[in-house]
């Protein structure tokens, strides 16, 4: 009796993935080729080789990975979209671009609530949202409607292949050489530092690129909400935020797990992205010997940074005036990036101090155009911080107002 006939690789896979779902409850494991060869034989079907591996990896895909989007997985994709609509874009080194990829809404709701359930998250009505980290890494989050007015809306930030230094960002034009060297210098004085910039912009990949720069014999205690930084240093501690339950319990925020760093002996408190209420834990550590923390923020522009704190303040607590006098003796520097063009950049380095007013303010102290520096009224008091005069420009004119020079602060060293 001749084999039947081999199903065509491009046909709707739907039915077997069921058909193999079915099976991994029945035997619980890995999608592989036994597996799929099992499943296949049920059917009364056969395959060859090169098409079983094919159809597996494909079922694999929808299994464990992502599904219909998992062929636009590529180096230097950044982000994957999937819009109520059904349309898939692409975040890569070109930009934002539409993808051939079209997710029917069952498709999109199917993908959404399998990724949430990957990413230990409940996602259904009665919970329409869901934001995790995946095991490959992914950062995952996902609306379904009614919240969105088509179908499900899925967000996917994908993690870099490779832990780039600041040699690397240089190569890649985000950074200067002369930047490079300052972002350098306020690593090595243990320089209080937030980067800052829009969605997109690269703070995680700076930052990440910066504490390689810490010195090995230092221990980094890094909090997040969902992990994010992969900082290629021997001596990293990763804390991660906790959503609460179904049943409404268990959840531990960033502002507990900040107050838990600072009893783990750490050289430098880093919060992935400030949010909220734990910026007023985050001051605290950096006023009670815990030099060279540093955190990112969302804002536009380096004269933004004052009021975004003022916001993340008072869902701390603290008034204007209560978190002026905490920044101005907690937070020095402000790392601004930007997106031009599609290219991630530094675009600006300012200091941060208190106005006549007592108010929080910004001052440019480098300003990076056509990949050079050019010097802002804070470069003295920036150069004089770091003890890099040689390298950052003094500022040339001198009826320009600077912020009062800080009192310089001696690394603390403990006892062997």
């Amino acid at each position: 009796m001749s084999a039947p006939a081999s199903p065509a690789l491009d046909e709707d896979i739907s039915p077997l993935l069921e058909l193999v779902r079915e099976d991994l409850v029945r035997s619980p494991g890995v999608v592989d080729v036994p597996r799929i060869v099992r499943v296949l034989r049920r059917q009364g079907r056969v395959l060859g080789a090169a098409a079983t591996l094919e159809l597996t990896s494909r079922l694999r895909d929808h299994v464990d990975g992502l599904g219909p989007l998992q062929a636009l997985v590529a180096p230097g994709v950044t982000d994957l979209l999937v819009n109520d609509d059904g349309t898939v874009w692409v975040d890569d080194a070109e930009g934002l671009h539409l993808a051939s990829v079209h997710l029917g809404p069952g498709q999109a709701r199917d993908l959404a609530v399998r990724l949430a359930t990957a990413g230990g998250r409940r996602l259904d009505d009665a919970v329409p949202w869901a934001d995790a980290h995946l095991p490959s890494g992914i950062r995952f989050h996902a609306v379904l409607p009614p919240l969105s007015p088509g179908g499900a809306i899925l967000s996917l930030r994908l993690p870099s292949s490779a832990r780039l230094d600041l040699e690397d960002l240089e190569r890649f034009g985000a950074i200067g050489p002369a930047s490079r060297e300052v972002l350098q210098a306020i690593i090595a004085a243990r320089v209080p530092f937030l980067i800052t910039g829009g969605t997109g912009t690269g703070k995680s990949t700076l930052l990440a690129a910066m504490l390689r720069e810490v010195s090995s014999e230092e221990r980094i205690v890094i909090v997040e909400d969902v992990l994010e930084l992969a900082v290629d240093h021997p001596h990293v501690v990763h804390l991660q935020s906790r959503h609460a339950n179904s049943e409404g319990a268990g959840a531990v925020d960033l502002t507990a797990l900040v107050r838990q760093s600072l009893r783990m002996r750490p050289d430098r408190v880093v919060l992935g992205e400030c949010r909220g209420g734990e910026i007023r834990e985050l001051l605290q550590a950096l006023n009670t010997g815990h030099e060279g923390g540093c955190g990112t923020v969302h804002a536009n522009t380096a004269a933004d940074v004052p009021a975004r704190l003022e916001a993340l303040g008072a869902l701390g607590g603290l008034d204007r005036g209560a978190l002026a006098a905490q920044v101005a003796s907690a937070l020095e520097v402000v790392v601004q990036l930007a997106r031009r063009d599609g290219v991630r950049v530094l675009e600006e380095i300012a200091l941060l101090y208190r106005g006549e007013d007592g108010m929080l303010r910004t001052s440019t102290a480098l300003r990076a155009r056509a990949g050079r520096l050019e010097e802002g009224p804070a470069a003295e008091a920036l150069a004089e911080r770091v003890r890099t005069a040689g390298r950052i420009p003094a500022a040339r004119s001198a009826d320009v107002a600077r912020p009062a020079s800080r009192r310089s602060r001696t690394p603390h060293r403990r006892s062997a």
